[in-house]
């Protein structure tokens, strides 16, 4: 595959039940590229369901890991061989406790945070040098365990931000494969009273 080819993998846990939970944020995104490329995920491929359609020019392959979180490295790191992709044009989308809901962040590297999905990837890879977006979901309130707290699907309340976040997030890795990594940084990085 060329320079022009990209993989953006969205991390959730398969199965009905937890479709709407915050750990699956990831899948969302994904799904959400995928409406606005006008593609669907028909394929099984290397423990991911896939989706592939170009956007300006460029190839892009749309992955959701069916292993459940913890095990995602092995969809990644079999669809990273197979399309021969330098790590640069993958970005993998991921919930994030530390981030305040809405709040989305690229970064060009970096740690897995304790997201056991990222720490999967991370470990077969064997690097933590490829791009990612973290999609803020917030601390569990009071005492509340956070292995509890990301299984927990959204709230009503939160219905609209969360559409308004994906759509930013979706700008945000089309910018990445519009423009690059840096520029893709600059404009979506920005605090949330900056961006809106």
């Amino acid at each position: 595959m060329t320079d022009n080819t990209y993989l953006i993998v969205g991390l959730g846990n398969p199965g009905r039940e937890y479709r709407e939970t915050r750990h699956n944020i990831g899948f969302m995104l994904v799904d959400r590229l995928a409406v606005r490329l006008d593609l669907s995920f028909r394929r099984l491929q290397f423990k991911a369901l896939v989706a592939n359609g170009m956007h300006s020019g460029n190839k892009v392959i749309l992955a959701k890991p069916q292993t459940f979180m913890n095990l995602s490295g092995q969809a990644v790191s079999a669809l990273i061989r197979f399309y021969k992709l330098p790590l640069a044009n993958l970005m993998v989308a991921h919930d994030h406790l530390d981030l305040p809901f809405g709040a989305i962040r690229i970064r060009p590297d970096g740690g897995a945070g304790g997201q056991r999905g990222m720490e999967s990837i991370i470990e077969r890879l064997g690097t933590q040098g490829f791009p990612r977006i973290r999609l803020g979901i917030g601390r569990p309130p009071g005492q509340m365990d956070p292995a509890a707290y990301v299984l927990q699907e959204f709230p009503e309340g939160d219905t609209v931000s969360l559409s308004q976040t994906l759509d930013r997030a979706a700008d945000a890795i089309f910018a990445w494969m519009d423009a690059g990594l840096e520029p893709a940084m600059t404009r979506f990085n920005a605090r949330e009273k900056d961006s809106e």
